[in-house]
């Protein structure tokens, strides 16, 4: 099976007690999203943070990466689409288990940030996997299937997701259908609306994720 590859920032602290992995969008790579690695690990100094490339190259920029390809943009059918997010869905769950070995840490202690398609990879896999993460941050991106979740949930880590409602790609309407969604099929949900914003991440957004990491992974306040 393909193994994921990626940056990797080893905690401020020197001791690993919590974990966040970063999924990109489409056409990006692990370096793009990596960059939030940064900001956060200022206020979360026994964290680990890993960012790995999505398994295919994306047909529409070489140098950038796709989880799937999306057949309005790339030319892709429905059926490649399918099967490239199904082997993609195998592919981040052993990412996900070598990484928390690696680490040392358990599912408890590790969370998700997801951007774009990174965001629907992160809301399809982690609420199929056993045990439930601490935390899901989803930006600028859609709940797949939603009219399954509730039927193939088996857990339902808390979430939070942010959209910009200037974004081009991705409408803001889709933030009320995934919130709507994991609702229904008994998610804790909350979520925010950056103003003046498109496909991206904007300083408040930011901000809250933080706040939301820091309440979920158990990180003190520094006093």
């Amino acid at each position: 099976m393909t193994t994921l590859t990626g940056p990797r920032a080893a905690p401020r602290s020197g001791t690993t007690k919590s974990l966040v992995i970063l999924l990109h969008g489409y056409g990006a790579d692990g370096n793009d999203l990596f960059g939030l690695a940064r900001p956060l690990s200022q206020y979360m100094p026994d964290t680990a943070f890993r960012s790995p490339n999505a398994p295919e190259r994306c047909r529409v920029n070489p140098m950038g990466y796709q989880w799937f390809p999306i057949p309005w943009l790339d030319g892709s059918d429905e059926s490649e689409m399918l099967r490239s997010f199904g082997q993609s869905i195998d592919i981040l769950n052993g990412y996900l288990d070598a990484a928390m070995a690696e680490e040392g840490v358990t599912p408890e202690q590790t969370a998700l940030i997801g951007f774009s398609q990174g965001t629907m990879m992160s809301l399809y896999v982690a609420p199929r996997r056993p045990d439930p993460f601490a935390a899901i941050v989803g930006f600028s991106g859609r709940l797949v299937e939603p009219e399954k979740l509730a039927e193939e949930a088996v857990s339902k880590p808390p979430v939070l997701l942010v959209h910009g409602d200037a974004d081009e790609m991705i409408p803001v309407a889709e933030l009320d259908t995934a919130r709507e969604g994991l609702a229904a099929a008994g998610f804790s949900v909350q979520w925010h609306i950056s103003r003046g914003i498109g496909h991206g991440i904007a300083p408040d957004g930011l901000e809250l994720a933080l706040t939301f990491l820091r309440g979920h992974l158990g990180i003190a306040q520094a006093s």
